[in-house]
């Protein structure tokens, strides 16, 4: 991949300035939010968004191709504020989003996101827009359900959740969503839940149905983040059934 010069130095500023900043202390405060482990220099949120602004100044000239080329090198990182970084400078340009943008995001899927907010923050920030706005369907995130990589999966019910948002119809995406319902990774039932919570915000009767046919064999986890705005009483609807006593 051939990246502009300029965009090459701005990535090596953009590692010396982490470096240069990095605080453990701030690494240890927000580790017990990733289960998975948390790899980063520990900058002040401050400081981040401040310098964001900076660099997203010095690399506008190189439009969406640039932010994008910006995004592999720093997605090739393990530490979490280059990912972080790298989704900020694709957004920048979101009036510009091409399906090509989603694609290359899915790779960033396959390959680098190893972390719930990195997710999230790509869903919501690009892969959302490109939903609602057309650029592309459900059938394009329709692979995304079976990826091997499973924040993948864990992409596809959550960017979901901006065309409920957007008041699309709910029941076909609940549809959309089956092939996830039986999904081992708890990563993956968390973004699930989420989304069915955010659904049944807006059709109820058509998100309870489905989650009863769920109810004795989808995982708990699943049922946990999406009743979790429902009455007491109601919740204890969605309780797995006790298996018969053996004799």
């Amino acid at each position: 991949m051939a990246v502009q010069p300029k965009l090459q130095l701005l990535v090596a500023e953009i590692r010396t300035f982490f470096k240069a900043n990095a605080d453990a202390k701030i690494v240890e405060k927000y580790s017990r939010y990733f289960r998975d482990g948390y790899d980063a220099y520990g900058i002040p949120v401050a400081l981040f968004l401040k310098k964001k602004d900076e660099w997203l100044r010095a690399s506008e000239h190189a439009g969406l191709k640039g932010a994008l080329d910006l995004a592999d090198i720093l997605f090739a990182s393990p530490k979490y504020e280059e990912g972080a970084l790298a989704i900020q400078f694709v957004s920048h340009f979101r009036g510009e989003l091409k399906s090509a943008t989603f694609k290359r995001v899915g790779g960033w899927l396959d390959s680098y996101v190893h972390n719930w907010a990195h997710c999230d923050v790509l869903c919501s920030e690009i892969v959302s827009h490109c939903l609602v706005d057309g650029i592309v369907t459900t059938k394009h995130l329709d692979p995304w359900l079976r990826a091997k990589a499973r924040f993948k999966r864990r992409a596809g019910p959550v960017s979901l959740i901006a065309l409920v948002k957007a008041d699309r119809e709910v029941v076909p995406l609940l549809d959309f969503v089956r092939p996830l319902m039986l999904d081992a990774e708890r990563v993956v039932q968390q973004g699930l839940g989420w989304f069915l919570r955010e659904a049944w915000k807006k059709n109820p009767k058509a998100v309870e149905s489905f989650l009863m046919e769920w109810k004795d064999s989808a995982p708990r986890l699943i049922f946990q983040y999406a009743t979790e705005k429902m009455p007491v009483a109601q919740r204890k609807r969605f309780a797995k059934a006790k298996a018969a006593p053996t004799i």
